[in-house]
Formats: C-alpha cells, structure tokens, sequence
C-alpha cells in the first residue's frame, strides 16, 4: 500500500535542483547519490524538527536555534541525528544574516550521519528554494502523464492488431524497459516479451514472479503444483536481499486487476491478476521502476482482461460470425442468439470529463456493465446489453438506458438512449432509464396519430434540429438552460430555435394545451 504521508506527485532528483543555476545551491557534505530525491521542502528554526516532519523533506535552515556554545558539544550531532531519525532528505543550511559561514561542526554531523547538506546562499531566499521543487515536481509530474497518455495510446493500438496478445506485451515490455509475460491459469508461460539478457533472465527472478503470480492468481484457478509461499508476505531464504513485497487489493471493478511487487537480486517485479475471473496473470519484470510504471502496466492488464476472456469464452467468435452474417444480409433477430439472447437494451454514455471516449476507456466501461458489444461514436459509447444485466451507475459517466427491446426495434432503443442520455446530461443524473408505459394518446389509432403528427409538423420538416429542439424543451419543461445542456448549444441558440418553431406553426408555445399536443405529435415522428 502507498504511504499515506507521501505527496501523490513525482518526488524531485536532488541533484536537479542543484543544476538550477538561479538557486547556487552548493552540496558541502553528504552523500552524491544520483537516486537521492525530496518530496518538498520545509522551513524550520526549532532545535528538534523531528516531531514536524514526515520524511523526504529538503528541510531549510538559518541556523536562529544554535546556542553561542554549539560547537563544543553534542548539539550538532543530536540536530542531525534528529533529521535523519525522522526520514529529512537533506539539510539546506542558508548563510546570513545570522551566520556568515556553514558551522564547521554541522558539516562534520552531516557527513557522519550521511545526510546531504546544501549551502544556500545569502541571494536565494527560502521561498525561492520552495518554488523551484514545486515546479520541478510539476514538470516531473507532466512528464509522466505524457508518457502514461503515449503508452496508453500505444497499447490501445496494440490490441487492435490481428495478434493482439503479443502486440500488447510487445508494447508493455517496450515501455517499462523490460520483460512482460502472460502466465496461464495453470502457472505456465503463455507468451513472453521483452530483452532477455542480464538479472531479467536470472533463475531467482523468474522463480520470484512465478511466485508473485501464485499469490495474485484466484484460489479457485491456482495450479496444484508448486506450491505457493507460506511464509510471511516478502520473505525470503537467508543471504538473499529481498524487500517486502506489497500486495494491493483491487477495487471493486470487473477489470480491475489485484497486483503485488517484489524486488529481486535488483529487478523490480509486479504482477496482476486479469479481471476475466480465468486465472490469467500478467508478470512484469524491469531493471527500474519509474513513475507511471504501474499506470501502464494496468492499462495493459486492463486490455489483456478484455483479450484473455474473449478467448476463453469464444464469444469473439460469436461476434465475428454475427458481423458476418449482418454483412451478408441476415436479419438482426437471426444474428441476436449469436450475441447472447433475444431481450436487449441500449446504452448510451458519456463521460463526465471534457475529453472525448477512448476505446480503452470504452472496452472498460462496457467490462464494467458486463458486455463487449461497445462501439465509439464521437463523443458518446454505445453498450448492447442483453436485458437480464440489469446497468447500474458508473463512475466518471453519465448514462441513458432505453427500454428493453427485441433485434428489431434495436434503432428504435438506440433513439430511446440517446434521448434518456439527453435527459441524464441536462438533470445531472448519473443514470436515466426510458420509460414505455401505456398513455391517454395511445387510444388514438396508430395511423391516425401519425398522420396528424405529419400534417402538424410539416412545417418543420426542412430543419431537422427544430423538432429536436422542441421535443427536448418540451420535455424539460420549457428550460432554456436545461436544453441547452442536453442539446450541447448555447442557450440563445435553443431560444432562437423555439421561436422559429412558434412562428413556423403559429401556435402560442405557452398554452399549456398547445404544448400537450404538439408532445403528442412528436411521440409519433
């Protein structure tokens, strides 16, 4: 589990802010680690920090707390030792106005305890010191999610292709820097990628991930032989320089994998279960662990999840024959039994976000409502979900759920979620469900109610987004607002429109009957 008192953003190399020629900062004791890094910087007189600080800190000092007699006892020594108990990354000590010089004995404390010391010149100030790891670590952490979007990118690609198993692994090896392998719900290798050379191919190290897989892998798929690991989670045989593992439980996500890491003779492992529920485990091994890594590798467990249970399930197989006989010119009610059953509904959804549905994103959220027929239109994915998965809200989106249909009134659900989504969007309700029900118009005969729709719209026939309009205001109860959000326009445009729709029928759009029948007539286009 992560440390709760570690900052979400990526920390910042020590040595990258000592490259910052506007701060001067100069490195007078201590270690020169390259991997040496802080997660902020604190700014504090006290003698003892220690009850202050929660570790990784560049802690700044000007030396207000040292007694005039400091340098002929153990007050250094204790300052120091303090800073280090508590986890400091470093001490930056700044010169003037109190002293004019590091103490000689702080540098010697320094050096003992083998804690970074920084002499902060008397130009650069505290706050300056301060601003440049914030902005470190936001360059840092922009990096990151460039390169998190790139791979994510990547292995969407990947799984596209017509081997897309060993594409994705390909792809994940690629951007870790290592191997990824697809062990099988019996504990085998099923696809490897990645170099295989050096620690990555060691005995120990492949020994370890099987291991790690056991432990990550569903009870009731682990394989019988070999046995996993009973001893305490991280343990390891004398000599053997292991550090814990970590084991994370999943959220409550059909995709989402449950991983555990371990690092072994210096290579970092991780491995996490596929959401398929088929005992499938993606293993990767890589000589460093960057910030983004885990991001990455559970993009591509997500995928895999997708990959792995469609062809456990054959249902790929259904739907490519389904695509087939569609194209073919086979009716949609002899192609449903393919796809899973008789009784549909349609989904729309769309994300919260301002960015546009991506097929990663998409595929999940169809995973998480429990159906693989998904298909990206621009700004909205649309679900086919047989009827007895009964959808259920889902975070980050905003749904329409039509009613239950057969094959052939699939267009017509696929309207009814449209305008639910509509209705979601513009009441901000995570999910809406079209409602059927019967009504006082459906006494009207059929062909006469639609010959009256026709003869009282005609007139807008030749704008298609005025009837749209109408119906959505009519159906919010007359908010410019409310239709504006549903439509996406601006409100002067719906404004504009309504008034175009009134003139066009000359009718008063604020009698409560005219209104009633105008909704009657739409029900009916």
């Amino acid at each position: 589990m992560p440390d709760p008192s570690v900052p979400p953003t990526p920390p910042v190399p020590l040595a990258a802010l000592l490259a910052r020629e506007d701060l001067a900062l100069r490195q007078i004791a201590g270690p020169s680690e390259p991997a040496a890094v802080i997660h902020w910087a604190h700014t504090s007189e006290m003698a003892d920090p220690y009850p202050y600080l929660l570790g990784g800190e560049l802690l700044l000092t000007a030396g207000v707390h040292i007694p005039e007699a400091a340098d002929s006892g153990t007050y250094f020594d204790d300052y120091v030792s303090r800073i280090v108990a508590a986890g400091g990354a470093a001490l930056g000590f700044g010169v003037a106005p109190v002293h004019d010089t590091v103490p000689r004995a702080l540098v010697a404390a320094c050096e003992a305890y083998g804690l970074p010391l920084l002499e902060v010149p008397p130009r650069t100030t505290f706050s300056a010191v301060a601003r440049a790891v914030w902005q470190l670590m936001a360059q840092a952490r922009h990096t990151e999610l460039r390169r998190v979007t790139e791979a994510q990118q990547s292995l969407a690609a990947a799984a596209s292709r017509p081997d897309p198993v060993p594409s994705v692994l390909r792809q994940l090896a690629q951007r870790v820097g290592g191997r990824a392998v697809l062990f099988g719900p019996d504990g085998t290798e099923v696809a490897v990628a990645g170099r295989a050379s050096g620690g990555l191919e060691a005995r120990e190290v492949r020994e370890a991930l099987a291991a790690l897989t056991r432990i990550v892998r569903p009870a009731a798929t682990a394989p019988s032989a070999g046995p996993a690991p009973t001893g305490p989670v991280g343990a390891t045989a004398p000599g053997n320089t292991r550090t814990p593992l970590a084991a994370t439980p999943a959220p409550a996500s059909p995709t989402a994998p449950t991983s555990a890491t371990d690092t072994v003779a210096d290579v970092h492992l991780a491995a996490y279960s596929l959401g398929a529920g088929h005992g499938f485990v993606l293993g990767v091994a890589a000589p460093q662990r960057d910030p983004g890594d885990h991001t990455i590798a559970s993009v591509a467990a997500v995928l895999l999840s997708l990959l792995t249970g469609e062809h456990q399930s054959g249902s790929g197989a259904a739907r490519s024959s389904a695509l087939v006989r569609l194209l073919l010119g086979a009716p949609a009610q002899d192609v449903a039994p393919l796809l899973g059953g008789e009784r549909w509904v349609v989904v729309h959804a769309r994300p919260d976000t301002l960015a546009a549905p991506d097929a990663v994103g998409a595929s999940a959220l169809g995973a998480a409502l429990g159906s693989p027929l998904v298909d990206v239109a621009r700004e909205v994915v649309r679900v086919l979900l047989p009827a007895d998965r009964e959808p259920a809200p889902q975070p980050g989106w905003t749904l329409g759920v039509s009613a239950v249909a057969g094959p052939r009134e699939w267009a017509v659900a696929d309207t009814q979620a449209a305008r639910a989504l509509a209705r979601a969007r513009a009441t901000r309700a995570g999910l809406v469900r079209y409602r059927a029900r019967p009504a006082l118009a459906d006494l009207v005969p059929e062909t006469d109610a639609e010959a009256h729709a026709r003869a009282l719209l005609a007139c807008l026939e030749g704008s298609p987004a005025l009837p749209e309009t109408l119906r959505t205001w009519l159906s919010l109860h007359g908010s410019w607002d409310r239709t504006a959000v549903a439509l996406d326009v601006h409100r002067n445009t719906v404004r504009q429109r309504i008034a175009k729709c009134a003139a066009l029928l000359e009718l008063d759009l604020d009698d409560p009957d005219v209104r009633m029948e105008l909704w009657f007539a739409l029900r009916r286009s």
